[in-house]
């Protein structure tokens, strides 16, 4: 079984720590969401765990391996990262674009397999990019652009998935269908899906597990009803709040309050009754 794990991890820019003594795992089959407030470093795991950042303290395994003594081209076919944000202005259309996930098994040069195309083709379905295939990537919308990183990722066939904000910019219907087949992916593919997001009710919705980072360090991990609780969160993220269970799936359901003290929220209220009495 594939198991990616982190032990004692701490990396950083330069002399600027931005993680530091990180230690967990993420198994097949399973998807682990990373949340956080802004900052406090979702972006820098993901790309330690890409072997993109090199730690300062301890070391990523992938199936008890070091992930920096592996080959490239063997780490490159196990491990498919899909970044928030990246050059957009290569004259590449969509298909070419999601092609290039094949570039760790095909190389520059091998012409592209019956297969290859086969597997490109699934990806831009999975997606609803199917009828962009043609579109210049520098004519996406910013939703559109996030499906086509996502469906690159998927061409590459990887076992494993790190996904960053993969929802970022996507309407409630998309956000919706691209966690709904990240999880089935997981499941039916036992791989390892482990993705960042800002939204706590689609975490608690769509991950196995959740790891919570704060002020450089791992508070919390655990399944969604262990961790995401009122008290955790609203320390974490500055913010009170109150936690339900969701009255469909039983998951449990994150509130803001309100301060009641804030002559901003009053405005508001006053605002909305005003508007009810007209």
């Amino acid at each position: 079984m594939n198991v990616l794990e982190a032990r004692n991890l701490s990396c950083g820019y330069g002399t600027r720590r931005v993680l530091e003594g990180l230690s967990f795992s993420a198994h097949a089959g399973e998807v682990l969401v990373v949340l956080g407030p802004n900052g406090s470093g979702k972006t820098t795991l993901l790309r330690a765990l890409a072997r993109l950042l090199q730690p300062t303290q301890g070391t990523v395994l992938l199936n008890q391996q070091d992930i920096w003594k592996l080959p490239a081209h063997k780490f490159t076919r196990q491990v498919a990262l899909a970044p928030q944000t990246e050059r957009r202005d290569w004259p590449l259309t969509v298909e070419e674009s999601v092609q290039l996930g094949r570039t760790p098994h095909r190389g520059w040069l091998l012409p592209f397999t019956a297969e290859d195309r086969r597997i490109v083709h699934q990806a831009l379905e999975w997606t609803g990019m199917n009828e962009l295939r043609d579109r210049l990537i520098t004519e996406l919308a910013g939703g559109e652009w996030r499906r086509m990183i996502l469906a690159r990722a998927l061409a590459q066939q990887a076992n494993v998935l790190l996904l960053d904000e993969p929802i970022g910019g996507l309407d409630l219907k998309y956000q919706v269908e691209i966690l709904q087949l990240v999880r089935q992916l997981a499941i039916q593919q036992q791989l390892i899906a482990v993705l960042t997001l800002h939204d706590l009710n689609q975490a608690s919705l769509y991950g196995d597990r959740i790891a919570v980072l704060s002020e450089r360090s791992l508070v919390a991990i655990g399944p969604p009803d262990e961790v995401l609780t009122a008290e955790l969160i609203s320390r974490t993220f500055d913010i009170p709040v109150t936690v339900m269970s969701h009255p469909a799936y039983n998951t449990p359901l994150i509130v803001p309050l309100h301060n009641t003290d804030d002559s901003r929220v009053e405005g508001i209220k006053m605002g909305q009754r005003h508007r009810g009495t007209k």
